[in-house]
């Protein structure tokens, strides 16, 4: 049984669809941790609490997606000497 709670509303389901047929390209999980990273950054020089809180949500989403995705870092991490000793 499917609740509400653990199904995205219809247009971000889309989207994932999509997302999920898509090919991807080479280093696009170092751009989207590059976005991630200057997203954070910028929110941290913003005045407004609010601004530097949405900040924070978007760039560790970005975060999330550079290391999690489906050619994210800790795919790629697995190949390297470093990601070796990470994965213990």
């Amino acid at each position: 049984m499917t609740t509400s709670l653990t199904r995205l509303p219809r247009p971000l389901q889309q989207l994932k669809d999509w997302d999920d047929r898509r090919p991807s390209f080479p280093g696009e999980h170092w751009l989207v941790l590059a976005a991630g990273v200057a997203v954070l950054l910028a929110a941290r020089r913003s005045p407004s609490p609010l601004v530097r809180a949405l900040g924070s949500v978007a760039g560790g989403a970005l975060l999330a997606r550079a290391a999690s995705g489906r050619d994210g870092l800790a795919k790629v991490l697995a190949h390297v000497p470093v990601g070796k000793l990470l994965s213990r």
